[in-house]
């Protein structure tokens, strides 16, 4: 009898363990990234391109003008260089496991350091990041609204505060956030890669209509030493905060199909190489021909500087508007993720339309509320740019390439990822010490809900 009871426990385990195995796949295809596996090379594309090439190109002119020409032009290609090489890391490194697939960025983490150390190394600063974006795409948003309305409506209208703009900008995210994953946001983000390209068109060709201004000034603008330091400081965090898109990179990834013989990485790069030039094609013309155009009197949105022709600059913060509606989604998607991953796997909710609708309500609303309480768009690039963004774009995947490959000391990789790091390091560092001093110049004037 012993022998047959303990023949039938035996028997239960696979079962188990199959019961098990099988509702870990029913939340892995309920969850928004590892729901869907059949993008396309150019779904990678246009992803990559609505989630770098934001609004922070806009402010490249500023912080040209903050920088110089010397200094200005060697880390705006230096940044480009140093991610593109991050980024190519990031998309080996996603199926460097022979059979697994490491569909998030802490995945990868928990591989370079350890289960739980992994987790806190790159949860906080990936959702400072992805949660920073949001709200200063929800200010950037509104404000974009709020000049639409101005250039349009210049005589007998009554003047509506940014608040309201917010509100409407974000009323959008509380429709669009209940797509359920990254294929089904793929128009939004085609539409959005498109506005980009536009509106940074816009910005420099107008600038090159505009012409040179009289009096032009290349000198750095503050009458201080220490002023033009901090300014320098801020403008750091501004080409960080253009180059920021690696946080969404191996969510993206995980949604491309994989098989031994054609392996993600391939259509991956396809896509990476594409967004890149589209980035260079954005990035230069606008920071150089904005600068060149209007010195160091460039407003830290130049579409502000181009006050004319008014229908050209209406139609750019329209596309602005709308690139930044994609650019919301692709951020907002990994965070979903992520909330929904402790509500189902940890506090056992049921995966459920209901659970889906009321977490991604939240989501929006705060965002919106914080947008709406602190909206010093300058000050928050610079701020985010250096404080977030430079660590899991600039050398977080450097160290976890060292800790996972560990390449001979002194080898070409081995210096190259150490090259990053520092710089990286410096960036991290100096950055947001210029952001929070703007914030502090800027919040002294302000007035809540104004």
């Amino acid at each position: 009898m012993g022998v047959e009871g303990t023949t039938d426990e035996n028997s239960n385990i696979p079962s188990n363990i199959d019961k098990r195995l099988q509702k870990q796949k029913e939340i892995d295809d309920w969850l928004p990234i590892t729901s869907s596996r059949n993008a396309k090379w150019w779904y990678s594309a246009f992803h990559n391109v609505t989630a770098m090439v934001g609004a922070g190109v806009l402010s490249l002119p500023y912080a040209m003008a903050n920088l110089g020409w010397g200094p200005g032009v060697v880390i705006l290609l230096l940044s480009w260089v140093i991610t593109l090489y991050t980024l190519w890391q990031m998309v080996e490194m996603h199926e460097m496991v022979p059979g697994k697939r490491f569909d998030r960025y802490h995945e990868l983490g928990q591989q370079a350091f350890g289960e739980k150390l992994g987790l806190w190394i790159v949860v906080p600063q990936q959702l400072i990041c992805e949660v920073g974006v949001d709200i200063v795409y929800m200010v950037t948003g509104g404000k974009s609204l709020q000049k639409v309305h101005n250039l349009v409506c210049k005589n007998n209208c009554k003047s509506i505060k940014t608040t309201y703009f917010i509100m409407i900008f974000a009323s959008v995210h509380f429709v669009l956030s209940h797509l359920p994953n990254f294929n089904s946001i793929s128009g939004v983000s085609l539409a959005a890669a498109v506005m980009s390209l536009s509106y940074s068109t816009i910005a420099w060709t107008a600038s090159v209509h505009k012409g040179v201004q009289p009096e032009v000034e290349y000198g750095y603008k503050a009458s201080s030493t220490s002023g033009t330091v901090f300014n320098f400081f801020t403008a750091l965090g501004h080409v960080a905060f253009a180059y920021a898109g690696h946080n969404v990179v191996l969510e993206i990834q995980a949604t491309i199909p994989s098989t031994p013989e054609k392996p993600s990485k391939g259509p991956m790069w396809k896509g990476v190489v594409v967004a890149y030039i589209v980035v260079a094609l954005c990035y230069f013309p606008v920071a150089l021909i904005g600068y060149y155009v209007f010195g160091n009197n460039v407003e830290d949105n130049i579409l502000i500087s181009l006050e004319k022709p008014t229908w050209l600059i209406v139609a750019a913060n329209l596309f602005v508007v709308i690139h930044v509606i994609g650019s919301y989604q692709i951020y907002a998607m990994p965070v979903f993720d992520m909330i929904e991953t402790v509500l189902v796997k940890k506090l056992h909710f049921r995966p459920t339309i209901t659970l889906r609708f009321i977490s991604r309500n939240i989501y929006v609303a705060f965002t919106m509320f914080v947008a709406i309480t602190f909206p010093f768009f300058g000050g928050l690039l610079g701020f985010f740019g250096g404080f977030a963004f430079a660590p899991t774009t600039y050398f977080l995947p450097c160290i976890m390439w060292l800790a996972i490959y560990k390449p001979k000391k002194f080898s070409l990789s081995w210096c190259t990822n150490w090259i990053c790091i520092i710089l990286g390091l410096l960036l991290m560092i100096l950055s947001p010490i210029g952001g929070l001093r703007n914030i502090m110049l800027q919040a002294k004037t302000y007035t809540f809900y104004s």
